[in-house]
């Protein structure tokens, strides 16, 4: 599946949520604490939906990660396996995908994803912002983290730990591929 029917699904599953609980793009874009232009760019389909969006609108509605992301909704409350490869993917640009780690299981606290992440031209980057805390493993490639106005590098085997609500971005360095481990925890 491409990148654009990646996100018109997504953006289709946004709308459908919507309707169902009989809000406004208005009400929405007013709880998750966005510009009601970008709430219905992301409705639209023509627009990158980042993760975090994802994350907040999930939390406010009271509706799981995967329903909004895969269409899919978790069932397994003891454990839930990925198998290598086998996790559902999301391509948010050419550059950016990742791999839902923990799809299947139900009400989490925490997200894993495989993340990908292709080198590409900084201007591109976009600072994200979302609520709790996320942490990165660099499994190859070499990260720079953009993170509350600090740049660092990591290196594979390098960790890092922080507050999701700082301004933030990756990118990939050396021109090679990056592939990282993250967990993003919900508060």
């Amino acid at each position: 599946m491409s990148e654009r029917e990646n996100i018109q699904q997504v953006a289709s599953r946004l709308v459908g949520l919507r309707d169902a609980l009989e809000l406004t793009p208005e009400q929405v874009a007013e709880a998750c604490g966005i510009e009601v232009e970008t709430y219905r760019n992301y409705e639209s389909g023509d627009f990158d939906i980042p993760i975090s969006f994802i994350q907040n609108l999930a939390s406010i509605y009271g509706v799981q990660v995967p329903e909004l992301l895969f269409g899919t909704s978790p069932r397994m409350s003891s454990y839930y396996v990925t198998r290598a490869g086998k996790g559902p993917r999301v391509e948010r640009s050419k550059a950016y995908s990742y791999e839902s780690l923990a799809e299947g299981f139900t009400d989490r606290i925490m997200h894993p994803f495989l993340v990908m992440l292709e080198p590409n031209d900084n201007s591109i980057a976009k600072p994200n912002t979302h609520s709790g805390q996320e942490f990165n493993y660099v499994l190859s490639g070499r990260e720079e983290l953009h993170i509350g106005g600090k740049t660092l590098v990591l290196n594979p085997g390098d960790s890092v730990t922080f507050n999701a609500q700082l301004p933030h971005y990756m990118q990939a360095l050396d021109g090679k591929p990056l592939v990282f481990l993250s967990l993003i925890a919900s508060e």
